[in-house]
């Protein structure tokens, strides 16, 4: 085995089998766990972002902290039980894309799609950045190395998640519920200190800068709304859950409210009571800590399973945006290779996306969570408002039993998320979230690009019109001369030509089509014995969802048949009119031609289809 085999297996453990992927399943505490993370640990900054707005007021106004709080608690209430509401009706998964699609129409999905990608991108950088916060926080001799760390908890992030679902569930549950218990502590140590009368007793005397107005509190209103982002992450990840799926995430999801409502309504009111104000450096978290904590051990505790907990808020990004992709090019809008299971059955391809946008990002803002903080949740709550109207589409199109009341929970879900989208954009606009406003767009467009790319190759390699070819059965000769192995990705016109080739050259020759569980097998015969009947096609099971190993033993057994003569492989492969276009396409051909290299095969020939 050479070094990087030998690497990536140390790194990432042994390629599992497809038929393993059941026992990649979550229990609904291990599910809490990765896709609940990010909802959970919005309580580490959502209240802080509400203090950051007020305090431009003065002092009287940070009051208003805990009314704002009891409104965004509402708020979350009809989105967690509207979106029970998606889960029971897309019982194998309803993502926001998926919904918004089937019942809306294309564009709206892809508005829904696009939305959440750069939600999720903006998650990962946000929860990185504020989890680094905390570090440097506790520790501020860090504060000149944050980028530095960020990239480092980004990579580490990467390599647990590409590790596999089950195993990034076991790895994250431990410090997840670690937050949860030392928050809950927290806050009972902290009304029992405002019991005892060990509070401080009034803010300092903050200077107004601004006067207080409607739009103001609307403005303080949204920055607390990022307590809301993840929450649709479980009816975006029902296919992780262990049967019966809908009934364990629909109540994974009740769990999640309810603990995120306490939290993040015990969090405000203690900063309320012990009036917190914002401080360079620290969060509010860190400043209640120390109040009611002293600088002892389970103040640092707190602020090492706070780091924690941000850095995991990003993996429910990793367990989520790489289902999205895998969506979206199943359906021809993002590149194959993002629908493709990786060695360890979790979608490689999107996990390293996702990092790497992450990463740029990252750089760009210099790791500043409050620099991320106004680009976020215009993207969550697009997805919320159109997910929620698709689902009352739904319901009045269908009319199933209860549809009426289930129609009145997302209808309300609808108006809620929509009218709070509205105070986001409005509020935040000239903040930064006009990036977001532009770049959903922008997103779409590209899906419609790489779709009509995809629609046109497909076009182009159709056998549709292509007059059934009878051959006469090929008699195997005496003494065979010209062997050859052609290679079968599906039945197209640059198929055809390559075994058109392999007629002209060859007295012996093999087509060989590798099986990834997703071939339909009577399908393909059928189409092989109306054009290619003389040929005989070998079909390969491969339970490792690997093409280059399963082709490449089979030409080195072929080869052992034929040692006295020149064995020839031919590749068929069509050409794309523009380099990038390439891109949007996997380089099978390419890796197949240098393994077969490595196994010195003598005669590789590639035929090309030009597009």
């Amino acid at each position: 085995m050479s070094f990087y085999p030998q690497l990536k297996q140390f790194l990432l453990g042994k390629s599992l089998p497809t038929s393993a992927h059941a026992e990649e399943r979550l229990s609904n505490a291990a599910a809490l766990a990765v896709l609940s993370s990010d909802a959970l640990s919005s309580v580490a900054y959502a209240t802080e972002e509400i203090l950051l707005v007020l305090v431009v007021a003065g002092s009287s106004a940070l009051g208003l902290s805990l009314p704002i709080a009891v409104a965004i608690i509402a708020l979350l209430a009809i989105v967690i039980l509207s979106y029970r509401q998606t889960i029971r009706a897309y019982p194998k998964g309803g993502g926001s894309y998926v919904v918004a699609k089937e019942n809306l129409g294309l564009y709206p999905g892809l508005v829904a799609g696009g939305s959440l990608m750069i939600d999720y991108i903006l998650t990962v950088t946000v929860s990185i950045s504020a989890g680094t916060a905390a570090l440097t926080s506790a520790v501020p001799a860090l504060q000149p190395y944050t980028v530095s760390l960020c990239l480092i908890f980004i990579f580490l992030l990467t390599l647990a998640n590409l590790r596999g679902v089950k195993e990034s569930g076991n790895i994250f549950m431990v410090p997840t519920y670690a937050f949860i218990a030392s928050i809950f502590i927290l806050i009972v140590l902290g009304l029992f200190k405002q019991a005892t009368g060990q509070v401080v007793t009034e803010y300092p005397n903050l200077p107004v800068k601004e006067g207080l107005s409607l739009f103001f509190i609307l403005r303080a209103f949204a920055a607390g709304c990022t307590a809301l982002t993840g929450v649709e992450a479980i009816s975006d990840g029902v296919l992780a859950f262990k049967e019966p799926e809908w009934k364990n995430a629909r109540l994974t999801l009740l769990w999640l409210g309810f603990i995120l409502g306490i939290m993040f309504v015990g969090i405000t009111y203690l900063s309320h009571i012990y009036h917190i104000v914002p401080e360079e450096g620290q969060t509010a978290v860190s400043l209640l800590g120390r109040q009611i904590f002293g600088t002892g051990a389970f103040y640092y505790f707190v602020q090492i399973v706070t780091l924690l907990i941000l850095l995991l808020a990003a993996n429910t990004s990793y367990a989520d945006f790489p289902r999205l992709c895998y969506f979206l090019a199943r359906d021809g809008f993002l590149p194959r290779q993002l629908a493709l299971l990786g060695d360890r059955l979790v979608y490689s391809n999107g996990i390293i996306l996702l990092s790497l946008c992450a990463a740029v990002l990252v750089i760009i803002f210099k790791g500043q969570v409050n620099a991320v903080i106004p680009l976020y949740a215009v993207g969550v709550f697009t997805s919320f408002t159109l997910s929620q109207a698709g689902m009352v589409r739904r319901w009045f199109t269908n009319r199933e039993r209860g549809w009426q009341a289930s129609a009145l929970m997302n209808g309300l879900g609808a108006i809620a998320t929509l009218v709070v989208l509205g105070v986001i954009v409005s509020t935040k606009f000239l903040l930064g979230a006009w990036l977001v406003v532009v770049a959903i767009p922008l997103v779409v467009c590209l899906f419609l690009a790489i779709h009509r790319h995809y629609q046109y190759v497909a076009e182009r390699l159709s056998i549709q019109g292509l007059p059934p070819r009878s051959y006469v059965p090929r008699p195997k000769p005496a003494v065979v001369t010209h062997p050859a192995v052609v290679v079968v990705g599906q039945l197209n016109r640059g198929t055809v030509e390559a075994l058109d080739y392999a007629r002209t050259i060859a007295d012996e020759i093999v087509a060989v089509h590798v099986d990834l569980n997703s071939t339909d097998r009577e399908k393909l015969q059928q189409k092989w014995r109306q054009l290619e009947s003389d040929i005989p096609l070998e079909i390969i099971d491969s339970p490792y969802r690997s093409v280059i190993e399963p082709i490449v033993n089979f030409v080195a057994q072929f080869e052992d048949r034929h040692q006295d003569v020149f064995t020839t492989i031919i590749i068929p492969a069509f050409v794309t009119r523009n380099w990038w276009d390439g891109l949007l396409h996997n380089q099978t051909t390419l890796f197949l031609k240098t393994a077969l290299r490595a196994k010195q095969s003598r005669v590789i020939t590639t035929v090309r289809y030009y597009l």
